[in-house]
């Protein structure tokens, strides 16, 4: 398994992450969902750029916590070979929701990395019964990130 952490932006105001424990989240994340021989891409962005992806991809021009861009799907899938997909992560926006829910920085973003990997391998929260599913997958994941 691969995980590739590009980012985050250089921000004096935002509080340090620890890109390795990302990483290790991540893989241990893709191991509890049965994806060992996957590959993912995560990116820590800053407000400017996650706002300019929600506005072009999901018609939302404004900072957004977590986007999904999954290669399980869509025309070219069939080419994709182990890459599941890229998530985006608006740092800013993590830090802010950190403040607000008194986590760390770290747990926040690992919050937001398990949402959007579930989003690339089909999850969604678009109706009751779906979102139910995926915050109980949410909650399996966390726990899976015990050490």
């Amino acid at each position: 398994m691969s995980v590739l952490v590009s980012g985050p932006p250089r921000d004096a105001a935002l509080p340090a992450l620890d890109r390795r424990l990302l990483r290790r989240r991540a893989g241990r994340v893709l191991a509890a969902l049965g994806r060992r021989g996957a590959e993912l891409s995560v990116a820590l962005v800053d407000d400017a750029e996650i706002a300019a992806l929600n506005g072009r991809y999901r018609g939302k021009p404004r900072p957004t916590d977590v986007l999904s861009f999954s290669l399980l799907e869509g025309a070219h899938a069939e080419r994709r070979g182990v890459l599941l997909g890229d998530v985006v992560i608006g740092v800013a926006e993590a830090a802010r929701q950190a403040r607000r829910a008194r986590r760390t920085l770290d747990d926040e973003l690992a919050r937001l990395l398990i949402h959007g990997v579930l989003h690339l391998v089909g999850h969604d929260h678009e109706e009751d019964a779906e979102a139910a599913r995926m915050r109980a997958e949410e909650r399996r994941l966390w726990r899976a990130l015990a050490p």
